[in-house]
């Protein structure tokens, strides 16, 4: 079943596990089943990693935005899986071709677009992008498969 879009963030609470600090989602825009997703991710100067990250020029750490990428994509993967599947939590297994091409700032909407380049034996692979205001700041390759929480 597609869902109703905008996704907002109780709704993707209802798939992710993650919760405040960690939960680098705020709503998903656009969604294509199991091929194509599209998540915003609204930064503050009140993210608990700005303070040390770095004082006086507040930067989000790419790895974040690399994690935020991870999210959109888990939510896609969630919701074109079947219900067995859906019982378990997707695992990173590869980031590859991380690019950082510019610094992500307080005030700075990311757009992250998400597409999928494998989905074979529960493996799912992506290509990430984020863009700020229309720029491409943050791209990667991603692998991810669900697994049983241990």
């Amino acid at each position: 079943m597609q869902p109703t879009l905008p996704m907002d963030v109780n709704a993707i609470m209802k798939i992710l596990p993650h919760r405040y600090p960690f939960l680098l989602v705020d709503r998903i825009v656009e969604l294509e089943h199991g091929t194509r997703c599209v998540g915003i991710k609204n930064v503050t100067i009140n993210e608990p990693f700005f303070p040390g990250h770095f004082p006086g020029h507040p930067v989000m750490p790419g790895v974040l935005i690399v994690e935020a990428m991870a999210q959109v994509a888990g939510i896609m993967a969630y919701l074109a899986s079947d219900e067995e599947t859906q019982k378990k939590v997707s695992y990173f297994i590869a980031i590859e071709n991380a690019k950082f091409r510019k610094p992500v700032m307080p005030g700075d909407q990311l757009r992250i677009e998400i597409t999928t380049t494998l989905n074979r034996r529960g493996i799912w692979g992506v290509d990430g992008k984020a863009y700020v205001d229309g720029t491409l700041v943050t791209e990667a390759s991603l692998k991810a498969t669900f697994a049983a929480a241990t």
